[in-house]
């Protein structure tokens, strides 16, 4: 019998909130403070540019990440209930369909009868299989909505905060060159962390990362520049 393999829970959406939390807060936030400064304007103009995206973006986030989570799940409840509905209408189809999946998969014709009547034998076991064999879902993991939106909140703050903090202590272009230096740091983190999730290589995801923020930054940056807003630093 081969080993079995652990899997990662990708359906509960945490993990990935987390993650792509991140990465956006630092791209969005990033790309936001450099095409202020381009602006050249004072620092605080640039301070409260940035803060203003960071509590608009984790609350835009979080929002987004719990009503997409919250309609998944009211979506698996709803399949749930209708295969409840017929799993006690229609118990005989309901077995003969399960032995047919089972068929399907290479199974012997008769242990597939013999285990789909065994798994119908129990209400709740006859429900989780063929949740999980006609349906794809897991009924004991359809996802938290405020697990999912409470971490991208959080993920999008702290990486939205990352490139703001050189300018509670710095301006002008010493303040634009720590920004850009610790965006890339924390782009190449993201990056290495997320090829953990996606067993891409692990340079590659980082490198594809920095490449991302690099490319919002410099053209926000630039559009700051040509726009200006008249305004002289502090």
């Amino acid at each position: 019998m081969p080993d079995l393999v652990h899997h990662r829970d990708i359906q509960g959406g945490v993990a990935r909130a987390g993650v792509f939390g991140a990465s956006d807060g630092l791209v969005t936030n990033v790309s936001l403070i450099l095409g202020v400064a381009g602006a050249n304007p004072g620092v605080g103009i640039v301070r409260l540019a940035g803060l203003a995206g960071l509590v608009a973006g984790a609350f835009s986030m979080a929002a987004g990440e719990y009503v997409s989570m919250k309609a998944q799940s009211e979506l698996f409840e709803r399949e749930l209930a209708l295969e409840r509905k017929e799993l006690e209408l229609h118990p005989e189809g309901e077995r003969k369909e399960l032995a047919h999946i089972y068929e399907s998969r290479g199974v012997d014709p008769a242990l597939a009868h013999q285990m789909a009547h065994a798994m119908m034998k129990d209400t709740d076991m006859a429900l989780e299989v063929h949740a999980r064999e006609e349906l794809g879902i897991d009924p004991q993991n359809l996802g938290s909505p405020w697990k999912a939106a409470s971490s991208s909140f959080v993920a999008f703050s702290l990486g939205a905060l990352l490139p703001l903090i050189p300018w509670f202590f710095m301006h002008g272009s010493s303040a634009v060159v720590a920004s850009v230096i610790i965006g890339a740091l924390a782009s190449f983190s993201i990056g290495a962390a997320l090829s953990t999730f996606t067993g891409k290589s692990l340079i590659f995801s980082a490198l594809r990362q920095v490449g991302i923020s690099a490319i919002a930054g410099g053209i926000t940056y630039g559009v700051g520049a040509l726009v200006g807003v008249g305004t002289s630093p502090t």
